[in-house]
């Protein structure tokens, strides 16, 4: 007789699907902002954060104070992604840094270097509107933005920076005893770190000099102006209103024979507020990059010890209803081609503030103006089936869209012209 084993049958893992939602980093910092105040402090294992919710207090820090607060805490995805926190993002605020700002802000983001990229830029605009009139075959048809416009900003950004095409939290920074149990995310980092070397070798060795800013700015730029221009045309189709308006100016200053260029968009008022109230309501990165003091200071008459994490929280900052009217709105018109006054104002900080800012905003705005003209121009453009177009926003430190975008477009007489 056959034996039969006593033993029980081991249970399947269990792998939650369904979890109960849990709200975005930044919405959990605004409650608690709601609760305890403008600043308020979280002590995250043996690390020390400070919030920022006010453009008063991130004014004093990064503005005022921007070199006591100009240092970066040490985490282990800049460890491993930024080369040993070496990268222009992540790095001290040392010499090795200054020299990096001091290249990036000649060889790559300078007014001469992005005018003299600019047919780059417009090259990729065109394969993106050319792959868009062939699927839609003049009449309207089904497009998902999301991949299409995270591979123009890619191509963008490698051929800007080398001259050819080619978000979540580690338990581990704030305990780093975790570490010793193999339960950070240091293998996955070591792996994807092994895996971006490979990819970005033939860049560093054309451009070895480049070589601790090419993987931040590719990082960075693609990600940012991609989700930024997503949040834009999710908000024009839910504003036709806004769209129309928006292209009655782009027809009456450019016309409907010649592409919008690059250098139009300063002249086009109203895209430019889009731009500038899609970045209030939808910044890419709502919690700014981390800033750690240097030394012992205060915040807002409280104390801040050296080393703690300072956070600023963008997104509620924007929100604001003391310096905003009706804040929660998709309102261009609130601008009116003052953006920039605004945001010199620091109640508008898409891009951070003081000597740590980002510095390829002016690139990115360049990116983001051109291709959101060029789709307001080149197409007609509806919700399918006439719904709006949710916006919840996903997870991550640059914030996306929980759904990626899907509309329909058809072309405007102005591709036919342009490609036929």
């Amino acid at each position: 007789m056959e034996k039969t084993s006593n033993k029980a049958s081991p249970k399947p893992s269990f792998t939650p699907h369904n979890r109960p939602p849990s709200p975005p980093i930044h919405r959990l910092h605004h409650s608690f902002s709601q609760k305890y105040g403008l600043i308020f402090f979280l002590n995250l294992g043996s690390r020390l954060m400070v919030v920022l919710s006010s453009s008063a207090a991130a004014e004093e820090c990064l503005a005022k104070n921007d070199v006591v607060f100009a240092n970066r805490p040490k985490f282990n995805i800049a460890k491993h992604l930024g080369y040993n926190n070496t990268t222009v993002v992540s790095s001290s605020y040392r010499d090795h840094w200054r020299n990096l700002r001091r290249i990036g802000a000649t060889e790559i983001f300078s007014p001469a270097r992005l005018n003299a990229t600019v047919n780059a830029r417009k090259d990729e605009m065109w394969c993106l509107l050319a792959r868009l009139s062939n699927e839609s075959l003049g009449e309207f048809a089904k497009v998902e933005l999301k991949s299409m416009l995270s591979d123009l900003m890619f191509n963008n950004v490698m051929r800007t920076v080398g001259g050819e095409k080619s978000g979540t939290g580690n338990p581990a920074d704030y305990l780093p005893v975790l570490n010793w149990f193999g339960l950070g995310f240091g293998r996955e980092l070591k792996k994807l770190a092994q895996r971006m070397d490979v990819f970005l070798q033939k860049l560093i060795d054309d451009h070895r000099s480049k070589s601790c800013k090419i993987t931040v700015i590719i990082m960075a730029g693609t990600d940012t102006s991609s989700v930024t221009i997503e949040w834009a045309m999710a908000n024009l189709l839910n504003h036709p209103l806004v769209l129309k308006k928006a292209r009655d100016e782009i027809d009456s200053l450019i016309g409907e024979e010649n592409l919008i260029e690059e250098s139009d968009v300063p002249k086009l008022h109203y895209l430019q507020s889009i731009m500038y109230e899609t970045l209030r309501l939808y910044p890419a990165v709502p919690l700014l990059i981390p800033h750690m003091p240097s030394t012992d200071c205060t915040i807002g008459g409280y104390d801040v010890p050296s080393g703690a994490i300072v956070l600023v929280n963008a997104w509620t900052i924007h929100r604001d209803p003391k310096a905003w009217d009706d804040p929660e709105s998709f309102k261009p018109e609130r601008f009116d081609g003052n953006g920039e006054k605004i945001e010199q104002s620091h109640k508008l900080l898409p891009f951070g503030l003081g000597r740590r800012a980002c510095p390829g905003a002016n690139l990115a705005q360049r990116m983001v103006g051109l291709a959101l003209g060029s789709l307001i121009q080149c197409f007609e453009w509806e919700r399918i089936d006439g719904k709006e177009i949710d916006m919840i926003e996903g997870k991550g430190s640059i914030m996306p869209k929980a759904h990626s975008l899907q509309a329909l477009c058809k072309p405007r007489s102005t591709v036919n012209k342009v490609f036929y």
